[in-house]
């Protein structure tokens, strides 16, 4: 099985809340179950529960909807250093993707 990385994760290194974060960025404005979450962040149920206080209490993600005994949860989009955080996520994304354009046409012109 091929590990997969991201520009996020090369950049700020691929700990357990790098990955949450990761996949909550990128799925920003969904909500998940803690479930879904570690399950899209490939990291264990165990290490979620670890991390999974300090992002509630620090407002990186907030509680948004019950489903039977699932509670739902999203990035917390209003808080600033989430904002600061998207807007990194966002700039690696363009810049990695600039980069990869820029050697596509080049490769064309040559």
């Amino acid at each position: 099985m091929m590990k997969e990385t991201t520009i996020f994760r090369e950049a700020l290194g691929d700990s357990p809340v790098i990955r949450v974060l990761d996949f909550l960025i990128e799925g920003r404005g969904l909500d998940y179950s803690l479930t879904d979450i570690a399950e899209n962040a490939n990291i264990g149920w165990t290490t979620l529960h670890r991390i999974w206080d300090k992002l509630v209490h620090f407002n990186i993600v907030v509680p948004t909807r019950e489903i039977g005994r699932a509670k739902l949860f999203k990035l917390n989009e209003e808080n600033p250093a989430v904002k600061k955080l998207i807007n990194l996520y966002d700039t690696f994304l363009y810049l990695e993707t600039e980069k990869y354009f820029t050697k596509e046409v080049e490769a064309i012109v040559r």
